[in-house]
């Protein structure tokens, strides 16, 4: 364990700071390292702790080396005065996170009463035997504050040294997450005394990040000194969040609120949602809102466009169907596209794809109907048409409307962005007044 003298100042100094702290976060698992595992963990810690106030400093992998870890630990606390760790505390002789803790911090495995008897009554739960490797996850360093983790074995472990707050937890997300809200969080707010915080999300789709950042640069450089805009693009979607830290002044929500007016005037008709959602579900509240129905014609994205309007619950209250058309013979037989159509123009043209929709509609007697269909690659490219050519319609009972867009991003990207595209026209029309319900 380092020794006190290669500390600055500030780690001395007791806790209570008026600043919030730095956090780090580290994660040990050669799992993570050879890319066997999604390091989900980090992301769900950063978002939570965003929520309360503080800042994460830096993301660190660590693989199952008692020395490498030991290095991570001793970098680590050079950064952060908050180092939350995950993974390594399983009962299998790879996971060694607990021992190393152990001895970094000059003390030594200690059974846990409380601990052993959570893990004897899960097994006793699931009928199962308990091996000696299970009793083991109620040992604990003898200078660390104990987690109850309620949904699993391993607890989590807390550590206050030179400064520095160390918390040890497990790597399974669920378990993870549990410790995070029910101990973690809230023990942080309190120690740190931190100062409020809020988010406001606009969600965006339809406009590219540079362009929407040109719409309202005005808007942004009159925000005040403690409000701080972030574009998180995704595909075919922008998300602006707009953080407000405590400047001493009241209701600082509201007043994030009041600037939300004059950011619709710039980019109105591309926000879907003020809140954290997704374009689907913003579907959703339209449709069901307006008492509409709608359904699908699917080609070159074989459906996917039908998995997310029904990802959403309460989705049987306006789907009714979709046809995946990705034949020929099966555009004419299901959704009656005309054989003269294809002959000239082709399948994948905006001519095909307006009466896929049209017919769509007609078949699964819904107000609104949507369609697809393109070239998503890597073969298929015609004289005309290259791969990445994708056509998208709309119909209603006034109108369709169609689009041509030439993707080229690689077949699974270009079918993703077929479908966001689309579900962005069907919310852009369906947030217009002209759209009525099927008259039968």
């Amino acid at each position: 364990m380092p020794s006190p003298d290669q500390f600055p100042p500030a780690f001395a100094a007791a806790p209570t700071p008026a600043a919030p702290p730095d956090v780090e976060i580290m994660t040990i698992g050669d799992e993570l390292l050879y890319g066997q595992v999604i390091d989900t963990n980090s992301a769900f810690m950063g978002q939570e702790l965003a929520k309360i106030g503080l800042r994460v400093r830096q993301i660190s992998s660590v693989s199952d080396r008692a020395d490498e870890i030991v290095a991570a630990l001793d970098q680590a606390r050079q950064r952060a005065r908050v180092v939350l760790i995950t993974g390594g505390l399983g009962p299998t002789k790879d996971d060694l996170t607990k021992h190393v803790l152990a001895r970094y911090f000059g003390s030594e495995l200690v059974l846990h009463e409380p601990t052993l008897r959570h893990v004897e009554e899960i097994f006793r739960r699931f009928q199962r035997p308990m091996l000696d490797v299970n009793r083991q996850q109620a040992l604990v360093p003898a200078n660390c504050e104990v987690l109850h983790n309620a949904v699993g074995t391993a607890p989590g472990m807390w550590f206050a040294d030179q400064g520095t707050v160390f918390v040890s937890m497990p790597g399974v997300p669920f378990e993870m997450k549990r410790l995070m809200t029910d101990h973690v969080l809230p023990r942080l707010q309190a120690q740190f005394h931190l100062a409020p915080i809020e988010h406001v999300v606009v969600m965006t789709a339809g406009l590219g990040e540079s362009f929407l950042a040109e719409k309202i640069a005005d808007w942004e450089d009159a925000l005040p000194a403690n409000f701080k805009l972030a574009y998180l693009p995704s595909f075919g979607a922008v998300r602006l969040r707009l953080t407000g830290s405590d400047d001493g002044q009241p209701d600082l929500r509201g007043r994030m609120l009041a600037l939300l007016p004059a950011l619709r005037e710039r980019i109105g008709e591309y926000i879907f949602a003020e809140e954290e959602t997704t374009i689907e579900a913003a579907i959703s509240k339209l449709l069901l809102a307006k008492g509409l129905t709608v359904g699908t014609a699917e080609s070159c994205t074989g459906g996917l466009v039908a998995q997310r309007l029904t990802s959403v619950p309460g989705s049987s209250g306006y789907f009714r169907g979709g046809i995946v058309a990705y034949h020929n013979d099966t555009k004419q037989e299901e959704l009656g596209v005309r054989p003269e159509t294809l002959a000239q123009y082709g399948a994948v043209s905006e001519a095909t794809v307006r009466e896929m929709a049209e017919g769509a509609r007609r078949r699964l007697g819904v107000d609104v109907a949507v369609a697809t269909s393109g070239i998503a690659g890597p073969g298929g490219a015609t004289a005309t048409k290259q791969v990445g050519t994708v056509c998208l319609a709309y119909a209603d009972a006034t109108q369709t409307i169609s689009r041509e867009y030439v993707l080229d991003r690689g077949r699974a990207l270009n079918t993703e962005y077929a479908a966001q595209s689309l579900l962005t026209m069907l919310r852009q029309q369906l947030a217009q007044e002209l759209v009525r319900p099927l008259q039968v």
